[in-house]
């Protein structure tokens, strides 16, 4: 059975958070001398370390309470939090599936835990014979789990992440941030069945704001309230608070924006489908599609020297090249371009 004390770091359980001159005083004033901030300046005031209004309007949006909100600096933040809470270094081990996104082996490297990587199958699926006895090694402190996945672009199968869930007494952190484009429903519904569920999403994706750095995770209660212990004080800036809660404030448009990616991606794997030198589309729940070629270096490179900048992934996936579904612009310019290379 889960039991969420004996896998936190006793460091962490004994850490004191630091409170900030904002933790401490709640509320509006006319005076403000209590941080040391500068009197001057349009962006002299620290920002909300709670981010309280971005919580409460996702809370709307999600049907999660506020209190199981974490708002980080990018989901990058809620993935290392997740290393620094739960895992102590040079001891305890967390695994994944390869190919999946990158940065879980390099924050593992960063904390010093060993991530052991398990091959997904043909189809791109969690092999559950191979994970099997890692469920059980009281050392294993966290799973994760990228689906829909970077850069295959599937999601897994429900009843084998809800098998995981259900046998694994540690973490099992489900990186959501391509769940916008998806047809499946976001994990966040499940938080009340699964105590040991983290769920990561980012607004760097579906809602257009990479250059804003914010991504929020959604878990159990006392799951957050570590989250917020750990985390720097002001960790997401005041201007990247206010791009985010204009960005939630316009859900058309959002839906608008979604929707054209979505059908341009379909019109992207119908033109793919007539190039030659594509060999194999893998279903996609993302805003990216994920092609075999025919040597995909050489494609890589003569798409560059169009100025035309693809993903070459053929160092994890043989000969697969990852494509961003643009702009119908964009994406008519990639087409053309690869229609009307030769030597193949």
């Amino acid at each position: 059975m889960f039991n969420l004390d004996k896998i936190v770091r006793p460091n962490i359980k004994k850490l004191k958070a630091y409170s900030s001159a904002r933790d401490e005083f709640k509320g509006t004033a006319e005076v403000y001398l209590d941080a040391n901030e500068n009197p001057f300046g349009d962006l002299n005031r620290y920002p909300d370390p709670k981010q309280i209004k971005i919580k409460k309007r996702l809370s709307e949006i999600k049907k999660v309470a506020e209190n199981q909100i974490f708002i980080g600096n990018g989901s990058d933040e809620v993935i290392d939090l997740a290393f620094r809470i739960f895992c102590e270094p040079s001891k305890d081990k967390a695994v994944t599936f390869s190919p999946t996104y990158g940065m879980y082996d390099v924050s593992a490297g960063i904390n010093d835990v060993e991530l052991i990587k398990q091959p997904l199958l043909h189809d791109f699926q969690i092999n559950l014979n191979q994970l099997q006895p890692y469920l059980d090694m009281e050392d294993v402190k966290i799973i994760f789990i990228c689906s829909p996945n970077n850069p295959t672009g599937n999601c897994f199968d429900d009843e084998t992440i809800e098998y995981i869930l259900e046998n694994f007494n540690g973490i099992v952190l489900i990186d959501e941030a391509y769940i916008d484009f998806s047809s499946r429903a976001s994990y966040s519904t499940k938080l009340e069945k699964y105590p040991n569920l983290i769920v990561s999403q980012t607004f760097s994706k579906a809602w257009g704001l990479a250059g804003v750095r914010v991504g929020a995770a959604y878990a159990n209660r006392q799951v957050i309230d570590l989250y917020n212990k750990v985390k720097p004080p002001y960790n997401v800036s005041a201007l990247n608070q206010e791009a985010v809660l204009k960005s939630l404030g316009n859900l058309d448009e959002f839906e608008i924006n979604k929707n054209s990616i979505i059908n341009e991606k379909e019109t992207l794997i119908n033109e793919l489908k007539k190039i030659d030198f594509v060999k194999n589309i893998y279903p996609s729940e993302a805003n990216f599609i994920l092609i075999e070629v025919i040597n995909a270096n050489i494609i890589y490179n003569k798409l560059v020297s169009e100025k035309i900048i693809i993903r070459n992934r053929t160092t994890l996936i043989d000969n697969c090249l990852r494509i961003t579904v643009g702009k119908s612009e964009e994406n008519r310019k990639l087409i053309k371009t690869l229609a009307n290379l030769t030597g193949f």
